[in-house]
């Protein structure tokens, strides 16, 4: 299984989605995401990564609350906020980075 290290030293800018399955607004986030996929195709990779199964990698990158959304541009991170954002607000923000 990669580490989450190689996971975020992509090409491509790699949102990762800070979840838990007991946060409403992070189920809401799901139908978004799949929404920001289909329009970027291969100029993303998307990664969701429980807070609760995976408390070191949430500490590391400060993730408070949930959903907590950070772009990693070549294993750096450029973005991150935390809360529900719009397919389209999340699609512009990432073009910035690509």
């Amino acid at each position: 299984m990669a580490s989450f290290n190689d996971l975020i030293n992509q090409n491509v800018p790699v949102l990762v989605d800070f979840k838990a399955d007991w946060c409403g607004p992070c189920k809401m986030m799901t139908p978004i995401l799949k929404e920001v996929k289909q329009q970027l195709k291969d100029a993303i990779s998307i990664i969701k990564i429980d807070v609760d199964k995976n408390p070191s990698v949430a500490s590391k990158y400060q993730v408070r609350g949930v959903p907590t959304l950070i772009i990693f541009k070549e294993g750096r991170q450029v973005w991150k906020q935390s809360g529900v954002i719009q397919a389209d607000t999340l699609v512009q923000i990432i073009k910035n980075y690509s």
